[in-house]
């Protein structure tokens, strides 16, 4: 109550002072769509000082600048729950990829990896400036490994403090949750209990837990309902991360999977998901290897690969998992980006090794891709894996607590071969499923996109079209937006998306980036200047 009625004196205030002197920028003629799931209605929008300042009928000789939105959707910037930015945004503070699909903000930390100091981190990107807001968890796997290094065990009662101490920290300097990558190492290695206690911390300082969760294949209920336990013995809101049905024997199970979320909301948890709109998903090579074998750094897995007993056992549990997911070999799994040799890059495991002359074979496969990995230093090698269904798609973006989220990071344009998502997730949802399959409406889309996230991370004056909100807004035409980028063509910034304004300040204007750089750093609940 109390934040609402401050609220609404700060909208009052903002709007005394607006009439006093000339709008910075008023968008006019078009349909707003507000964020909340209500119908669009026609309306002018007024921004001044990088917020939005009134919403009504408003004459252009009041603005210092007008933007005749006529015909095309205003809709507030979409937040990107689920991305991985690291290093990429720093590379390309602009993130072309991310703005010409509509993303005004994005959460970083994802999967259990994150900057180790997110005060550094957070001033390295204040000093440079970027185009879009960011907001960070701190990642278990980033903790584990300061700590703990790789080792395959549980930690020891001062190792467990010592994590928590730096998810404390963390959570100070300003991360919005705890994050966590349950089938990546070191994560793989982590119990329960040692993620609970984790999330304790970041629940104290107000946090979300997002999780990539242990599995998301043949165990992925259990999965999910582990998820489910951090939250409720940990107290704290839970986002389960990409979510999906990867193994096609369970394929249409996410009816289940999604009826254990919702149980779970009824129990009074608050559990939501996200999702990206494709059948592909992207990780590491390494995610075909059992994680027993990454233990304890790269010597001791280089020495696995090379004893003729351990490379034996890899082999063996690498094709029973083969057998269990239905599938005869690796042709599902495509390279998106092999530094040693680019011309891998597109071809899938198995089409390597037909083209290096090799044995026929998913054993020969497998052999395949632990050579990779050691020609390439156990560095990533970034993959695309063809594993989902499109029924589980569409039964998974119908469920109205799924938020829309990329899992991509800046995309350098012609590097490598992507996933498509990097270039096209949203403009994919409001084309492909609103316009064209009819899966959602296009109000209930943007509310997936915009004020739902930002009610999951508490983002208390984004995601909506409101006065006293921060000028986050899209401008779309939503006969035309369309993603470009595919598996073959990853490459392809998004169409129909003409305007996208951050904090005021356009950073696409008449379809064209502007390279402005008005982001703002967003702080999680915890923050301690």
């Amino acid at each position: 109550m109390k934040h609402c009625f401050l609220s609404l004196i700060l909208s009052i205030l903002i709007s005394l002072f607006a009439n006093a002197q000339p709008y910075d920028l008023v968008i006019k003629n078009g349909r707003v769509v507000d964020g909340t799931g209500n119908p669009w209605i026609h309306a002018d929008v007024a921004v001044q000082n990088g917020r939005i300042v009134r919403i009504g009928t408003i004459p252009s000789t009041d603005a210092n600048r007008t933007i005749d939105a006529s015909g095309l959707i205003v809709a507030p910037g979409f937040i990107d729950v689920h991305t991985h930015v690291e290093g990429s945004l720093e590379a390309q503070p602009g993130a072309p990829n991310f703005v010409y699909d509509g993303v005004t903000t994005m959460i970083t930390g994802n999967c259990g990896g994150s900057s180790t100091n997110l005060r550094t981190y957070f001033d390295t990107l204040r000093m440079q400036g970027i185009s879009v807001n960011v907001g960070s968890l701190i990642g278990h796997n980033t903790v584990r490994m300061k700590v703990m290094k790789m080792a395959f065990r549980e930690p020891t009662a001062r190792e467990q403090a010592d994590m928590e101490v730096l998810v404390e920290q963390a959570m100070k300097d300003g991360a919005v949750g705890l994050s966590t990558g349950l089938i990546y190492t070191p994560g793989t290695y982590a119990r329960t209990p040692e993620v609970v206690n984790l999330a304790k911390m970041a629940s104290r300082y107000g946090g979300v837990y997002a999780s990539h969760i242990r599995n998301e294949g043949q165990n992925v209920k259990q999965a999910v309902e582990e998820a489910i336990q951090i939250s409720r013995e940990a107290h704290i809101p839970v986002e389960i991360s990409h979510f999906k049905v990867a193994s096609k024997p369970l394929w249409g199970n996410s009816t289940e999977t999604v009826a254990m979320v919702e149980a779970a909301r009824r129990e009074g948890l608050d559990v939501t998901v996200d999702q990206y709109p494709y059948t592909a998903s992207s990780t590491s090579l390494e995610s075909i290897i059992p994680s027993w074998a990454l233990a304890d750094g790269d010597s001791a897995v280089l020495a696995r690969f090379r004893d003729s007993a351990s490379r034996t056992k890899i082999r063996n549990e690498m094709l029973e998992s083969l057998k269990k997911n239905l599938r005869k070999n690796y042709e599902y799994a495509v390279v998106a980006n092999y530094k040693p040799d680019t011309t891998f890059n597109g071809l899938s495991i198995n089409q390597i090794n037909q083209k290096l002359g090799r044995k026929n074979s998913a054993e020969t496969e497998a052999d395949l891709v632990m050579d990779l990995m050691e020609k390439a230093n156990l560095k990533r090698i970034q993959m695309v894996y063809h594993t989902m269904s499109e029924t589980d798609v569409e039964t998974i973006l119908r469920y109205p607590n799924t938020m829309i989220a990329s899992d991509a990071g800046v995309a350098k344009l012609g590097s490598g071969m992507p996933h498509p998502r990097a270039y096209g997730t949203n403009a994919r949802v409001l084309g492909r499923y609103v316009r064209e399959r009819h899966i959602i409406p296009l109000e209930e889309a943007i509310r997936r996109m915009t004020s739902l996230p930002a009610q999951r991370f508490r983002l208390t004056d984004r995601g909506l079209i409101r006065p006293g909100y921060a000028a986050d807004i899209v401008l779309f035409d939503e006969k035309t937006v369309s993603d470009r980028a595919t598996y073959d063509q990853p490459h392809a910034y998004t169409t129909g998306i003409s305007w996208v304004l951050v904090n005021g300040t356009p950073v696409i204007e008449n379809n064209k980036q502007t390279n402005q750089r008005p982001g703002q750093l967003l702080m999680g609940p915890g923050y301690v200047k």
